[in-house]
């Protein structure tokens, strides 16, 4: 007898433990921000010039690895020339601009994506009457 409820005890953990094993993972949850709530006026930066307005979505979540920003490049302003150190991917969402790709000047648009790879150097110049808007993103080792 003993060894019959033995057996059952070892079977419903087996079950219990079975069902656990599964179960899905809890949802990890998101986080939502606008324009508005990160919206920062910033000089050109890496010395580019001129004025800009910043968008440093996500910068305060802890442990991530993604950087995704987005920057208006006002009439005359620039990000300056520099150094990739990671791989990086703009795309142009209005407006237009001039990019110096390893001393190569190419004319960006709306639609316009450009992967600049680690070791590569770069600078974007806006251009015309209207702001160059432009997304950013690349990945960085995680804060904290």
């Amino acid at each position: 007898m003993k060894r019959l409820a033995y057996a059952l005890v070892l079977m419903l953990a087996g079950a219990g433990l079975h069902a656990l094993a599964q179960q899905k993972p809890a949802p990890g949850g998101y986080i939502i921000e606008t324009d508005a709530q990160v919206a920062k006026e910033e000089p050109g930066t890496h010395n580019g010039g001129g004025q800009t307005i910043g968008y440093s979505f996500f910068a305060k979540v802890p442990k991530l690895k993604l950087i995704f920003r987005k920057r208006a490049l006002k009439p005359g302003s620039g990000i300056g020339l520099h150094e990739q150190k990671e791989d990086e991917i703009y795309y142009v969402l209005s407006g237009r601009g001039q990019m110096t790709l390893d001393g190569k000047t190419v004319d960006v648009t709306p639609g316009t994506a450009i992967l600049t790879r680690t070791g590569s150097s770069h600078s974007l110049k806006q251009v015309g009457s209207e702001d160059l808007v432009i997304l950013i993103n690349y990945e960085v080792e995680p804060k904290n």
